[in-house]
């Protein structure tokens, strides 16, 4: 009986062996990714990455499995993501990982779709993503951090926030069964600086969280002098290049092999360039699709791995896209609100293009990929014209549509982000004595664009007349009317902040005025600054960007009924003299039923500048006056059957028909000269 027992819990223990080694391969701790013999190797076997960007908070969630698929059907077997510190954390440990900002559940769509993945953690991102990815509540932490560095204060705010996102990624790591094969460590850091404390202290946070087995990896321009300030091979992290697409690339990855360990550096450029990003007042960047598709065969063909930056670009929503400057931080520029990219898949899904299709070959040809059929484009509709309805002058309810418990008041202005408002717009309201016919009024530092008005009473009359503008850009100075006064003549400067810079040495961008304002030489003095709340941004991720305006009177209600009882209730300015905004305009139009939902664009032709709206989304702004985006895309999971709401915020002057058109197949491109 006791040797029976014996054979009996043999046989037990065997099965038990063979259920836990099963077990382990399912679950993934016999999978294994690393680099031998200058390539990759997953599971024993050599692997080629054929990647495409894909950014999960440019698209609306519904949507990333669609995108995500006609990637696969580019012939993709990665992708790979940037994760925004400041979609994440909007303010100080109020953590966001719902709907736009639902990584894990992106990540677990990707394993899904049987696709890996590359993250790039950041801290910093670049990505022409406002502030590079950093929360602008850092900017106003003092004594100032300073950013991208091993100053102690900065790193201690990386860490507390990796000490939240890093344990959601480490269960989706390919060893841990998930899809996870790469995590990038910062951004292209060795074109900013060479501080290697910084850059080891982010490699041991991340093993502390992500263990030694994962491939830690750094991104850099394929020179001399970017890779030595940007690589840390001593602590076993892969350095992958990037450089212009139709670069050569072998001998730069002949030089990225001096960055590596021997045998550690399987040829990777992590951005291979589809197309590239463009500014306002800029033509829409594009290249051609027939010398990208060689550059990419060069590398495939010769058995390199390539990520593609973007395979599908996306939309910068809200007030999330980036800038750039020059040789100054004057020489400003903001990214459009679209962020296509001239990428094979385009900002609304579309794939039947020559770029697509010339990708697609390539990638088939050199990898052996087998070709799909085309993924059917997503059908898009022409609702038509809609007619909007002025329903309120800022100056109406300037004072109302924001809480009164964030109105500041200071001697001299304060930015942006020292009143708390983070995006979006700022009033700033004071008051002189107006001498002579005109004055000079001087602002030596605004971020971005200031719009200037003046106004007094005069028997009882209000009269306000628009100034003109001061941009960061260019002028500092403005002549203003004398008004016939009772009293002092009020100002009125409304700033918007118009996307922070995500690259360069000027990053540390605050917003607002920032010197002292003066008007004929006396510095004006007493000021009140009225963050305007309509955006609430924080909300993003839940689809409610302008979702409540509080009345001081009442309880809460929706931005378009408060607009038009503020409308009626409200004793209108006689406006002398002034034609520009800024205003807001409602409109409706119907979808007869869910079958009826279906993706459009609306096309801003004959107005201005300003911010739209959708159904309380915010979908970006718009600038056809300036260019070269003329229409912004309306993703069918915003609208609804029955009535759908649009309300836009034009800064100057409307379409003067007050119309916008709802269509399929926009004239994308608008400007002075067009």
């Amino acid at each position: 009986m006791a040797s029976g027992r014996s054979f009996l819990d043999l046989c037990l223990l065997a099965l038990s062996l063979c259920s836990a080694l099963a077990s382990t391969v399912d679950g993934g701790a016999s999978r294994r990714f690393w680099i031998e013999g200058d390539a990759f190797r997953k599971d024993g076997e050599r692997f080629q990455i054929v990647g495409g960007d894909v950014h999960y908070f440019r698209i609306v969630p519904e949507y990333w499995k669609d995108r995500l698929l006609r990637a696969k059907a580019l012939g993709l077997n990665t992708v790979q993501t940037y994760v925004p510190w400041n979609l994440h954390e909007p303010e100080p440990q109020s953590w966001e990982f719902n709907g736009f900002a639902d990584i894990e559940s992106y990540l677990r769509l990707a394993h899904e779709l049987e696709m890996l993945v590359m993250l790039r953690v950041g801290p910093y991102i670049c990505g022409e993503w406002d502030l590079g990815g950093f929360p602008p509540w850092l900017l106003t932490i003092e004594p100032a951090l300073k950013l991208r560095s091993s100053d102690s204060a900065y790193l201690s705010l990386v860490e507390r926030w990796w000490k939240v996102l890093l344990p959601k990624v480490a269960p989706l790591l390919y060893s841990n069964g998930g899809p996870i094969i790469m995590v990038q460590i910062e951004n292209e850091f060795g074109s900013f600086g060479d501080d290697k404390n910084y850059l080891h202290y982010l490699v041991l946070l991340a093993r502390r969280y992500l263990g030694n087995d994962i491939i830690l990896y750094t991104t850099d321009g394929g020179t001399i002098g970017t890779l030595k300030n940007g690589s840390i091979h001593q602590d076993d992290v892969f350095a992958a290049v990037d450089f212009s697409t139709g670069d050569d690339p072998w001998p730069i990855f002949r030089l990225q092999k001096e960055y590596n360990f021997p045998g550690k550096s399987a040829p990777l450029t992590a951005e291979f360039y589809t197309g590239w990003l463009t500014h306002w007042g800029e033509s829409i960047a594009t290249t051609d699709a027939s010398s990208t598709a060689k550059a990419l065969k060069s590398i495939l063909c010769r058995n390199g791995s390539a990520v593609l930056y973007m395979a599908h670009g996306g939309t910068n929503f809200g007030f999330y896209n980036g800038a750039n400057t020059g040789q100054n931080e004057s020489a400003y520029k903001a990214d459009l609100t679209s962020y296509d990219y001239d990428a094979p898949i385009k900002e609304h899904g579309d794939v039947h293009n020559p770029k697509y299709k010339a990708l697609r070959s390539v990638i088939h040809e050199c990898t052996g990929t087998p070709l799909h059929p085309l993924p059917a484009n997503i059908e898009r509709s022409n609702y038509g014209l809609v007619k909007l309805q002025k329903v309120a002058s800022l100056f109406d309810i300037f004072d109302k549509i924001g809480d009164p418990l964030k109105v500041s008041v200071s001697e001299q202005p304060l930015s942006m982000e020292q009143t708390g408002q983070m995006f979006g717009f700022l009033l700033y309201s004071s008051e002189y004595e107006g001498k002579g016919p005109y004055s000079i009024l001087s602002i030596p530092k605004v971020h971005d664009r200031a719009q200037v008005f003046v106004s007094c009473s005069l028997d009882g009359v209000r009269n306000r007349r628009y100034a003109g503008i001061i941009e960061r850009w260019s002028k500092k100075t403005l002549q203003i009317p004398s008004l016939s006064c009772s009293s002092k003549t009020s100002l009125y400067i409304l700033v918007e902040n118009m996307g922070r810079v995500n690259y360069g040495p000027y990053i540390f961008d605050l917003k607002g005025i920032l010197s002292s304002v003066e008007i004929d030489g006396v510095t004006v003095r007493h000021w009140k600054m009225y963050p305007l709340s309509f955006d609430a941004l924080g909300e993003l991720s839940k689809f409610q960007p302008i979702q409540q305006i509080t009345d001081a009177r009442a309880s809460k209600v929706p931005i378009h009924g408060y607009l038009q009882s503020k409308f009626r209730d409200s004793s209108f300015y006689q406006n002398v003299g002034i034609s520009e905004g800024p205003e807001f305009y409602e409109g409706h139009f119907v979808i007869g039923s869910e079958n009826a939902i279906k993706d459009t664009f609306i096309s801003f032709r004959g107005w201005n500048k300003g911010v739209a709206f959708v159904n309380n989304f915010n979908i970006g702004r718009f600038w056809p006056a300036m260019g070269p985006q003329c229409a912004l895309y309306v993703p069918a999971p915003i609208l609804k059957s029955g009535d759908n709401v649009v309300v836009i915020f034009e800064l100057h002057s409307p379409n003067p028909e007050h119309t916008i058109n709802l269509v399929k197949d926009p004239d994308f491109t608008c400007g002075p000269n067009q």
